[in-house]
This record gives C-alpha cells, structure tokens and sequence, in this order.
C-alpha cells in the first residue's frame, strides 16, 4: 500500500538546503535535488517542493527528519488511503510543528477526547475557547505561513481556486 504527498519548504537559509536535501533523501532512501527559488517573503532564504510516493509514516519520519532545524519553515501532507488517515505537519521557527490527521477531503480530523479536553478547560479554568480550537485546526500556523505559501515569480506552482 503506498500514499502520496507533498513537502513544502517554505523558506530555508541558503546554508541549509543541502542539508535538508540530505535529511529528505535519507528519509526517501533516494538522492534527490530540490529546484531551490528564492523565498521573496524572506530575504536571503529559499524555497522548495516535492512530490512523494510510499508507504504511509513517510510524511511523519520528513517532518521528523526536518524539525530540527528552528531557521526552516515547512509543511509535509500525505493523502489518506483505503486504510489509514491522512496527516499534516506544519513547522514555523516561533510556533514548532503543528500535527493533524486529515479526511479524504483534506479536512482536518480532530478527536473527540482533544474537543472534551478544551471544552472542559475553558468551562473549568476560563480558558479561550476560540482560541483553543483554533489552535486544533492550526490556524496560528496557517497565518504564519500565508505569507511564505506565496511563490516567487516563475516558481513551478499551479493555483487552485476555491469553488462554492
């Protein structure tokens, strides 16, 4: 059984590019060599996409692989199969990564017992609820990265609009 997905480096510092090239090939287990375009959000850092095909946990051992560099700004998604979830993984150098398993339709899929455990926190203790489910659905790092999903001119991105 294999999935497919995609690894987004939103913006790297030159210096590191080669490194992340190695940390992806050794996740892959194949030499790769990212098309590097400079990331206008962030001067003097750069950016990349690939596309990956294999088993399902190739997104979480990326994502782990890359994680430790706090300069690099990334998102790995892998697509759902007949027999397990699909997932997303978002890092930013301020907020870390941020974890989701996502449904055939990209939405993301948050479990029952993390919904009780905010409901139960903003009833208990005042927390925000708003601002906890936000942060579920991982918007502090959607607003984070907006900036940087944004590819330079001449970058090899189709666009999609959304229909309603």
């Amino acid at each position: 059984m294999t999935t497919r997905g995609v690894l987004y480096i939103h913006s790297a510092p030159r210096a590191l590019c080669p490194h992340v090239e190695w940390a992806v090939a050794g996740v892959l287990g194949v030499r790769i060599s990212l098309d590097w375009i400079r990331q206008p959000a962030a001067p003097g850092h750069w950016r990349a996409e690939l596309s990956w095909q294999g088993e399902p946990g190739i997104a979480s051992r990326l994502a782990s692989a890359l994680r430790g560099w706090q300069l690099i700004r990334f998102e790995v998604t892998s697509e759902p199969t007949t027999s397990t979830e699909g997932e997303r993984y978002s890092s930013t150098p301020t907020l870390g990564i941020f974890h989701a398993v996502t449904g055939i339709h990209g939405d993301i899929l948050i479990p029952e017992d993390r919904l009780r455990a905010v409901l139960l926190r903003a009833r208990n203790e005042g927390t925000d609820l708003e601002a906890d489910l936000c942060r579920l659905l991982g918007k502090p790092w959607d607003d984070e990265l907006e900036p940087f999903r944004y590819a330079g001119e001449g970058a090899p991105v189709r666009w999609l609009h959304q229909v309603v």
